[in-house]
């Protein structure tokens, strides 16, 4: 079996605390998000619905366009993670901006690096291409590039418009939050997780609302509502990696509806 099919095999296993909750969602602890640990004003997170993603793609296409990743490669994939009654289960899995991230322990250089919004961000002109943060993240959240992207984007213009420059040939890439948007946003005095124009790509594109996004330091925020109102889980807790992505498990009777 290849390195890719034994890969989605343990998502499965990661993700079987949604299918458990499934047929009994109110068996898992409404925790809430764990305290934010970075040092900025704001502390950026993203909650995805698995009761809402229906597998469309919508986000990994918008992500592709905004962020001009090279074809054939994803920075939020997402895969079927078993069924719920006669409904598949997916898992997206973005970038999860640790706060305990293995892929800043690692890096050599300090080319992978915490903002101070939580946010996990990459210096490429830094990055000596040696892939430690790529083998350390137990969650393959990131791509290397192996050769210049010097082909169209076959995401725009449908899906949207690239807003970051493309990165150099032998570098490790990954999810952002779209940093940029929310950086012109909170300067125009948008609300990112509110207006569209603030909020990452894969957030504001997806049909069904399944993608929430917010600040976990403001308690009136979405994210920090729906974290208070709903069981979560995060992937693998148990390494202590305190993710800032938060999954609500599906739950059959909302599929149903």
């Amino acid at each position: 079996m290849d390195k890719r099919n034994v890969n989605r095999r343990d998502f499965l296993k990661l993700s079987a605390v949604g299918a458990a909750v499934a047929a009994g969602t109110r068996a898992i602890k409404n925790a809430g998000a764990s305290s934010p640990r970075g040092d900025g004003e704001h502390q950026w997170a993203m909650v995805i619905d698995q009761s809402k993603c229906t597998g469309c793609g919508y986000c990994t296409r918008a992500c592709n366009a905004h962020n001009d990743v090279a074809p054939g490669m994803e920075w939020n994939e997402v895969q079927e993670a078993g069924t719920v009654g006669d409904h598949i289960v997916y898992i997206p899995r973005p970038c999860l901006h640790c706060e305990n991230a293995p892929c800043v322990e690692v890096c050599p250089v300090k080319a992978t690096y915490h903002r101070e919004d939580g946010v996990v961000m990459m210096n490429y002109d830094r990055c000596i291409g040696c892939r430690y943060c790529q083998i350390a993240c137990p969650y393959e959240a990131r791509s290397f590039n192996w050769k210049a992207n010097t082909e169209p984007n076959p995401a725009v213009p449908e899906w949207g418009q690239p807003e970051v420059e493309r990165r150099p040939r032998g570098v490790p890439e990954k999810c952002s939050f779209c940093y940029q948007r929310i950086d012109r946003g909170i300067e125009l005095g948008l609300v990112p997780g509110v207006d569209p124009d603030a909020t990452p790509a894969c957030c504001v594109v997806c049909p069904t609302g399944a993608r929430i996004f917010g600040d976990l330091n403001d308690p009136a925020s979405n994210v920090s509502e729906t974290l208070r109102q709903h069981a979560s889980f995060r992937l693998r807790e148990d390494l202590g990696t305190l993710p800032r992505v938060y999954y609500l498990p599906a739950d059959a009777a909302e599929m149903e509806g």
